[in-house]
């Protein structure tokens, strides 16, 4: 996905099971955030820092969306151990990371392999794309995405 890419309408199912869809979050904007692994340290701070910030993202007019290929009973046991405010995404089946490109050959210590590149995208109030974070600052992406809708 890029700028001016609409996303896609069903989103994917929450940790509590429940379909998740785009027309959820009509007239908000919408901070999605692809991520590798629950319970990871750059993925705890990510979350962290996005849990704490989320009352500021919430009062600019977003919601925040977590995805990653972990199952639905994993998102649960992440968002109670750190008490996690939003919704986390089970892209199992990798539908999302694929629709929005982030699903990519790595390489770590020599070998390569599959897997999510962290990337936020934020929406307008209409579901169309408005900025990607490529270089996602972890322990401070709730800020990062404040300062770039100032």
């Amino acid at each position: 996905m890029n700028i001016g890419d609409k996303i896609p309408e069903v989103l994917g199912f929450d940790a509590e099971g429940n379909e998740v869809k785009a027309a959820d979050f009509a007239g908000k904007r919408l901070a999605i955030y692809f991520y590798p692994k629950d319970n990871t340290p750059g993925c705890t701070a990510e979350a962290c820092s996005l849990r704490d910030g989320y009352e500021d993202l919430r009062a600019a007019g977003f919601e925040v969306i977590g995805v990653s290929k972990d199952s639905a009973a994993s998102h649960a046991k992440f968002a109670a151990k750190h008490e996690l405010p939003f919704t986390l995404i089970a892209d199992t089946e990798l539908r999302l990371n694929e629709a929005f490109g982030v699903w990519q050959k790595k390489k770590m210590a020599g070998r390569e392999y599959m897997g999510t590149v962290r990337t936020t995208f934020l929406t307008d109030t209409e579901g169309v794309i408005t900025d990607i974070i490529t270089k996602v600052n972890t322990k401070d992406s709730a800020n990062q995405i404040l300062n770039l809708n100032k």
